[in-house]
């Protein structure tokens, strides 16, 4: 696949117990991203809105599928691509790495398996979950750590309803702006991520186009590993309009500075000159980085972010839309000892079902799914 200069966008789903969150993910969660953007923003406020969205996005679509009763699951990675800016949301164990031209590999997801990652370990033990290994006969324990109920190795999906609440949709959001120089990204499941690091299944496709480059990934993982199980792959180029992606410089003359990849904080306000700077020299520049499981820092302030009002002047839920009446909202913030703000009606605002999802997760009360 390739992009040249617009807005464009990418995902994978992989499915567990089923596809049926997977399908439903797939036909519903660009169109609740989407309805979570306000209208009328130019570009640099439509990308600053771009990560609150994503985290309504996947939460609506969780909330919606739960409803349905249906007991699959699904990882979700989303990639938007808008010129040369970059935001993936990702929530479970698929991966997307970033190739930049000048040969840095970097990651733009955080894999949420309970075996390696502690801190998504405390989180669902706090919020009430068991982690553990399977026990088999004799008490002998095998396998990867696993969240009891349900024996998920997943700490963050969509779907997942005979788990527990606590197992959460909110994905980890990165954003960067690439140079001029463009790159490739490599979208795929955990089986090939299993099988290879990210420098393998980079260096193993470089120099072939998209297409047969995401194949190559594929055929590499399957030689080293050997099971086609998980093996799904996407390779996108992002480069200028009516151009090749140069050539990777052999390794004996690479330059230092293009070898370097640099990830640097910058608020939204500051002036042009570092990142015409940093695209002269093909260093990625890091936007926004957030992969916190609490909705209330998630969504943030209202005072930061013209939203919270529907076009007719009533409130509207930050999760699923829907108009509120000005008695009916209740702030994410509230009661919230995450809050950023000491006035617990200030907004976003959550409708009492949103609420409800919210306080579950957060494992302030036993999941409201009930499984027969």
């Amino acid at each position: 696949m390739r992009w040249s200069l617009i807005s464009s966008g990418s995902q994978i789903f992989d499915g567990h117990n089923g596809n049926a969150a997977a399908i439903f993910t797939r036909e519903n969660l660009l169109n609740h991203v989407l309805s979570a953007l306000p209208r009328g923003l130019g570009r640099d406020e439509w990308l600053h809105a771009l990560p609150r969205a994503l985290v309504a996005g996947f939460v609506k679509t969780d909330k919606e599928f739960q409803s349905r009763g249906e007991t699959s699951g699904t990882t979700a990675t989303f990639v938007i691509v808008d010129r040369w800016t970059v935001t993936v949301a990702s929530v479970g164990d698929s991966r997307c790495v970033l190739d930049a031209q000048g040969g840095a590999i970097s990651s733009l997801t955080v894999d949420h398996r309970l075996e390696e990652n502690i801190e998504e370990r405390e989180r669902v033990t706090a919020s009430g979950g068991e982690v553990g290994r399977l026990s088999i006969v004799g008490g002998a324990e095998i396998g990867p750590l696993r969240c009891w109920p349900g024996g998920l190795c997943l700490s963050r999906s969509i779907g997942d309803m005979d788990v527990g609440e606590f197992i959460v949709p909110i994905p980890y959001v990165k954003q960067v702006k690439l140079s001029k120089a463009g790159g490739r990204l490599i979208i795929a499941s955990d089986g090939i991520w299993d099988a290879l690091s990210s420098e393998m299944a980079a260096k193993s496709c470089r120099g072939l186009p998209a297409e047969l480059a995401a194949m190559q990934v594929v055929k590499e993982a399957l030689r080293t590993r050997g099971l086609k199980d998980d093996t799904t792959c996407i390779v996108v180029d992002i480069i200028p309009p009516d151009n090749e992606l140069p050539p990777t410089p052999p390794p004996q003359k690479r330059n230092k500075l293009r070898d370097l990849l640099s990830f640097r904080k910058r608020s939204r306000g500051s002036a042009s000159k570092l990142s015409k700077k940093l695209s002269a020299i093909n260093i990625v520049e890091e936007l926004f980085e957030e992969g916190s499981a609490m909705l209330a820092e998630r969504l943030g302030n209202d005072d930061n972010l013209n939203t919270g009002q529907s076009t007719s002047g009533i409130f509207v839920c930050a999760v699923c839309q829907v108009d509120l009446a000005p008695s009916e909202g209740i702030s994410v913030h509230a009661g919230s000892i995450f809050s950023t703000s000491s006035k617990p009606w200030q907004g976003p605002f959550l409708c009492s079902d949103c609420r409800d999802k919210k306080d579950a997760m957060e494992g302030k009360r036993p999941s409201g799914v009930k499984v027969s």
